[in-house]
């Protein structure tokens, strides 16, 4: 898997982290005082370009975008940290909106395209696969890279899955067994264990890094 130097771990107020991938350059940076991660997905071919939750900081994120051809932004979920500068990238950009539909009303534009599970968003020649996780919001959604060549397999998973346990359920046990039971089936039980995993705060990890610990998840109930 092609990889450089890049790590994933970024600061808010810092540059980006940039990944040059077969198909596909990953750009990772953290704004707010949440620390959301926004990524900016560019396919090399093309130069169009897809962005992953306009989460704050509208400046920092068009710094991000650059010149790219920005024509779709995907939001994780309805969480307020994760949209805040969804308006202006939206206005800079005339990107299409995509978001699932238990979640579109929670967002402060309207969501152009809604996603189901299973669905495909296409940056330039590269297909992302939408997967719903239910929990952490109804309307929560990973997308799936399985990249050309030996670029291997990435997921976007916003706030369902970070390095060391799922997405927070206000200790909700219905909430939690939906989203274990989801982020089981639908990552773990679907992805290979070098999959590099690209969460909404924080630093990246792999699903084989944290597919030992699944038991221990369920034990603690979080």
């Amino acid at each position: 898997m092609t990889s450089g130097t890049y790590t994933g771990d970024v600061e808010v107020g810092g540059p980006a982290d940039v990944r040059q991938l077969p198909g596909l350059t990953i750009s990772k940076v953290a704004v707010s005082e949440m620390a959301n991660n926004a990524y900016l997905l560019r396919d090399t071919e093309t130069g169009e370009a897809l962005l992953v939750d306009a989460a704050a900081e509208p400046e920092t994120l068009r710094a991000l975008i650059g010149d790219a051809d920005v024509r779709t932004v995907v939001t994780t979920h309805g969480h307020w940290d994760h949209h805040r500068a969804l308006p202006e990238v939206v206005a800079a950009t005339g990107a299409t909106t995509v978001a699932h539909p238990a979640d579109a009303g929670d967002l402060p534009v309207p969501v152009q395209r809604p996603v189901e599970h299973g669905d495909t968003v296409t940056v330039g020649r590269q297909t992302l696969e939408v997967v719903h996780l239910r929990g952490h919001t109804p309307g929560s959604i990973a997308l799936v890279w399985r990249g050309p060549e030996d670029a291997g397999t990435h997921v976007f998973t916003g706030d369902s899955l970070f390095p060391g346990g799922v997405g927070n359920t206000q200790q909700d046990p219905e909430r939690f067994a939906r989203l274990i039971d989801d982020v089981e089936q639908r990552l773990f039980g679907a992805l290979p264990d070098d999959t590099w995993v690209y969460p909404g705060h924080g630093k990246d990890t792999t699903i084989g890094a944290e597919r030992p610990h699944l038991g221990g998840w369920r034990e603690r109930g979080w």
